[in-house]
């Protein structure tokens, strides 16, 4: 039996990368999935009917999530259409490198009101909307909280709160009976990676040397971790931040 079978499940910024990934993954386990993108609409509607393809279930839904006007349509829309949700994978987000001297306010705001208000006003929004049984809220955070590599000081920092909240709210929420949860991935080869720039032969090889497994990271090496803490497999875990990084910590 399918481990997410009638569950609604909001996983945002799905419109490629590991959360098309995420949002394949809680569909092929029964989950009917919104698949958020702001601009990619192209790439959205791809992600959906690869899904239905195999029979899966899932929707496009537009949506800024560091926006709160965006994130009350969002989720009065899947509620109106689809019913109370069950499972939020707050995955939207973005990432910058640069020396300390590089740093300007601009990117600053720009990756903590995405990261980490977005994150939490999609949860705030959420929470009127969930299930009364309750449900899983998985944050997309990222290794580099343990790892800290150099030329990353505002990036860290917005992921570095990701972790705090997970736990914070997993302490807040449970009483509701949800569960918040962490997957913190390592290096991942992504379009985003690659877009940012820095993800050359020299930056992978060199990774690649000091990761236990020797790789860097897919999407497809993320997705079933979070299907796992979505799913009643995972009822008494929460507050919990699981590093897939090939070991590299």
């Amino acid at each position: 039996m399918q481990k997410l079978q009638n569950r609604i499940a909001l996983v945002t910024g799905s419109s490629k990368g590991i959360g098309a990934a995420i949002a394949k993954r809680l569909a092929m386990e029964g989950a009917t999935v919104g698949v958020n993108y702001t601009r990619s609409e192209r790439e959205a509607d791809l992600v959906v009917s690869q899904i239905t393809a195999y029979g899966g279930k899932a929707f496009a839904i537009q949506g800024d999530v560091s926006q709160h006007t965006d994130i009350e349509r969002m989720f009065s829309l899947i509620k109106r259409d689809h019913g109370p949700i069950d499972i939020l994978v707050n995955n939207a987000g973005v990432y910058s490198t640069g020396a300390i001297e590089e740093v300007t306010e601009q990117q600053f705001h720009r990756h903590f009101d995405l990261n980490v208000l977005g994150l939490i006003l999609c949860t705030q929004e959420a929470l009127k909307h969930f299930n009364p049984k309750g449900g899983s809220i998985i944050n997309i955070s990222s290794s580099v909280t343990s790892f800290t590599p150099v030329n990353s000081t505002v990036y860290t920092a917005s992921k570095g709160a990701v972790d705090a909240v997970t736990r914070t709210l997993a302490n807040e929420l449970g009483p509701r009976k949800i569960r918040v949860n962490s997957v913190n991935p390592g290096l991942i080869e992504t379009e985003g990676v690659h877009a940012s720039g820095f993800f050359h032969d020299d930056f992978r090889q060199k990774i690649e040397s000091i990761t236990p497994l020797g790789r860097i990271g897919t999407p497809q090496d993320i997705a079933p971790a979070v299907a796992f803490l979505a799913s009643d497999e995972a009822s008494w875990i929460t507050g919990e931040t699981l590093i897939i990084g090939g070991g590299l910590h």
